[in-house]
């Protein structure tokens, strides 16, 4: 199957209408949302152009996507999902707050891998709670120690694990995440996992769903199709509850799950059962990508520290050498016209750093590292 990533030329996608097409002038590549520049699945489609043509636009019903969820899990994971356990919801991150919502009280910690996705930030203050960062390591992966220490100081609290990590792209192993839930059970607190990375771990790397370790029963997952098939404009995803934790779930109110989209739901069920050759040529793309930027960064750039992901389409780059000061997203903006995230956004451990989006037309990743060097040139001659 062909990549695609190779699929649409930068004026079929300056076409599209969405936050990364149209937050910035078309003179800047956007390298920043967490958005694909692809076609859609073909099975994704014909999914949708089915619902419209039958006008199949009401609110959602049943369990055709935690079952497809289900069945793509035991395929790729090697991991059961007991459906009777599941919930849709409208996204992950509104799944997250609804959660949330069933293990804590307005005011209580939830506890953060900073640098992390700066939504959590955003949402957790939303919620009324407060988010303590426990960072990770200097290798981009969890500092046990530290969370453990932040795990005593906090019983009782909520803690938000990304898994995959966002923006490190790191994949916690199973010996990890299974060290998380022995000490999480040790100070009573209860652990959330954001998981929509999940579908995206590349060649070398194997995902372990947080829910699948020892110690896990009174947790609870997100998981969503959104990311592996690029369908953010298409709302839905799955609550998943450990089996202590069942009960809580059904504590969710019944308006959340008309919340999804049920043409999001249709979409997703079918990308999970019928999209699994398309997302494995986008793995394999993203992995090309990946190398392709490390090859670029190493000519042009070689003062940025750049750990390639082992999973997601995104790039943490360390551009502390640079002398660019805490937010380099600046300058690559003014001077190079390339659209980053900025660093500092994402918490503690994120100043001097961007997180670059490769998950685009390899000739726009080559662009854009050039339009970066070519930025940081004029900063030192002006």
């Amino acid at each position: 199957m062909e990549n695609p990533l190779t699929q649409l030329s930068l004026t079929d996608l300056r076409r599209r209408t969405s936050e990364k097409w149209r937050s910035y002038p078309a003179d800047v590549l956007p390298l920043f949302v967490a958005e694909l520049d692809v076609p859609l699945a073909e099975p994704v489609v014909r999914a949708v152009t089915d619902a419209m043509a039958l006008g199949d636009c009401g609110y959602p019903y049943g369990n055709a996507y935690a079952e497809a969820l289900g069945g793509f899990a035991q395929k790729r994971w090697g991991w059961e999902i007991d459906v009777s356990r599941t919930l849709v919801v409208p996204d992950v991150m509104l799944g997250i707050v609804e959660v949330l919502g069933l293990i804590t009280q307005p005011g209580d910690p939830v506890i953060v891998n900073s640098p992390v996705y700066m939504p959590f930030y955003w949402f957790i203050e939303h919620a009324g709670r407060r988010a303590v960062e426990a960072p990770l390591g200097a290798d981009h992966r969890l500092d046990l120690a530290g969370l453990n220490e932040t795990f005593s100081r906090h019983p009782g609290a909520a803690f938000l694990l990304c898994n995959p990590q966002n923006p490190t792209g790191t994949v916690h192993s199973r010996e990890e995440l299974t060290e998380v839930a022995r000490i999480a059970r040790e100070h009573r607190v209860r652990v959330i996992a954001d998981e929509i990375h999940a579908p995206l771990v590349l060649p070398g790397a194997d995902f372990v769903p947080f829910l699948s370790v020892p110690g896990s029963e009174n947790a609870f997952s997100l998981m969503s199709a959104s990311k592996g098939w690029n369908l953010a404009g298409l709302k839905a995803a799955v609550a998943i509850a450990g089996a202590e934790s069942a009960a809580q779930l059904n504590g969710v109110s019944p308006y959340v799950t008309d919340g999804a989209s049920h043409v999001g739901v249709q979409a997703h069920t079918a990308a999970l059962r019928d999209g699994g050759d398309w997302l494995d040529a986008l793995v394999a793309g993203l992995d090309s990508n990946r190398r392709l930027l490390a090859d670029q960064l190493a000519d042009q750039l070689p003062t940025v520290a750049y750990q390639p992901p082992a999973a997601t389409f995104l790039a943490w780059l360390d551009c502390r050498e640079l002398g660019l000061g805490d937010d380099p997203a600046v300058t690559f903006l003014e001077r190079g016209r390339v659209a980053l995230n900025s660093g500092p956004a994402f918490g503690t451990g994120g100043a001097g750093h961007v997180r670059l989006n490769f998950a685009t037309h390899p000739g726009i990743v080559t662009e854009a590292v050039a339009r970066m060097a070519t930025a940081v040139q004029s900063g030192s001659t002006a």
